[in-house]
This record gives C-alpha cells, sequence and structure tokens, in this order.
C-alpha cells in the first residue's frame, strides 16, 4: 500500500476546508477516503481533525481497522456485496452505497439498526453503481421497514468536467428535501465545489488530501 506524510496531509486538509469555505460550505464533512493506502493515512487524517474515512474494499478496510489505535467514524463508500456484510459489520458506522433490498436485508441480519444511506445513479455510467432515479424512495422506504436508520443519499458525479456533474447533484439533493433527510453525500476532490454549491453536505476526498494512488488490492 502507499505510504503517507502526516506533514503533508495536515496542509491538505487546511487547503481543503478553505475550498469548502470558498464554494460556501464551511461545515461540510469531510470523509477522508484511504482506499490503496495504509494506516497510516487514517492515523495522519484524525490527527489533522478529520473524523470520518472512507472505504471501498472490505479485504483492505478490515485489515487496516484492525491495526489502529484511533477510533474514526467508518463509512463504507464502495460498491456493496451481501458476502461482504459479515465481515464489516462489526466495524462500519455508515453504509454509504446500498443500493438493492437484498443488501440492506443483509446489513440489517448483521447489524441491526445500522445507518445506511442509498446510492443513487446520477451519472448514467454503467461502471458506477446506484439505484435508479425512479426507485429511491421505494428503497428507501423498504430499508426504513428493515429497521435501519436511513440517513441520507450518495451519488457519484460523471468522470467528466466537474460542471458535468451539476444536473445530478442538483438531482440528488432534490431527492434528499423530498425525502427529508439529513445527508446529501456527493463531491469528490474534482468536483467538490459544484457538489457544495448544490447542497452537498459531505463530500469523499481522497488524493486531495493523501495524493495520487498506484494500485488497489486484488480483492475486494
Amino acid at each position: 500500500m502507499n505510504a503517507i506524510d502526516p506533514e503533508m496531509v495536515a496542509l491538505n486538509v487546511e487547503v481543503l476546508r478553505g475550498r469548502l469555505a470558498d464554494a460556501g460550505g464551511p461545515g461540510v464533512k469531510i470523509v477522508a477516503v484511504t482506499k490503496t493506502f495504509d494506516a497510516g493515512a487514517i492515523r495522519a487524517a484524525v490527527a489533522a481533525g478529520i473524523t470520518d474515512i472512507g472505504e471501498n474494499y472490505a479485504q483492505e478496510c478490515t485489515a487496516k481497522i484492525a491495526e489502529l489505535d484511533v477510533s474514526p467514524t467508518v463509512h463504507f463508500i464502495g460498491h456493496l456485496q451481501r458476502n461482504k456484510v459479515r465481515k464489516l459489520a462489526p466495524i462500519v458506522d455508515v453504509w454509504q452505497s446500498v443500493d438493492r433490498v437484498e443488501v440492506g436485508a443483509e446489513i440489517a441480519r448483521r447489524a441491526p439498526g445500522a445507518m445506511v444511506m442509498v446510492q443513487v445513479d446520477i451519472s448514467g455510467e454503467e461502471s458506477k453503481s446506484g439505484c435508479e432515479v425512479s426507485d429511491t424512495e421505494s428503497l428507501v422506504s423498504h430499508l426504513d421497514g428493515l429497521g435501519l436508520r436511513v440517513v441520507g443519499l450518495m451519488g457519484i458525479g460523471p468522470l467528466a468536467a466537474p460542471e458535468m456533474s451539476r444536473p445530478g447533484f442538483r438531482t440528488l439533493r432534490s431527492l434528499v428535501d423530498r425525502l427529508d433527510l439529513a445527508e446529501c453525500s456527493m463531491g469528490m476532490t474534482a468536483d467538490l465545489e459544484v457538489a457544495v454549491e448544490e447542497g452537498s453536505t459531505m463530500v469523499r476526498v481522497g488524493s486531495g488530501l493523501f495524493g495520487g494512488r498506484v494500485g488497489r488490492p486484488p480483492t475486494s
């Protein structure tokens, strides 16, 4: 995994907070995405004042959390497979990428009352997961019925110029408001200004904090 310079992370956190403030979102939560980086990245983020970290891969997530002597809030933000839920249940605090009832049912079985977010497909790109916009309300209702705490929605903008994310972000924020949810997780390093302008309450930032990534774990 990639190693991290804590001083660099601290400086990058300050730059990121400045970007958020300039975009009109000084209170927007930062979820530090540490995929492919070692546990030192989590320690550096926590030392710099970040309380929430995001992980994409189950095996990597469990291995790193086991090494920690700090206790951040752990968000699982990667594509979620039912067979990974049992391993993740003891350590994940917020499941951001729930996109179908079957996954929600497994979370409810392994972590009753867990805090979840519904991932919505706002980009239309085949490489990205998420439920259809038209299915969002039904999925939220089903998850509520399973006893899960649906706190918000999550979406990923298209792999394009930041401004191209605006329509999808606007759609996601509209859904959050219509469903009377608290959180709207949208925006990453490249498009976070657009996300904040459209009403994001949390951004998921990796390279903007830790630099570029080299490779990824062989399994999820």
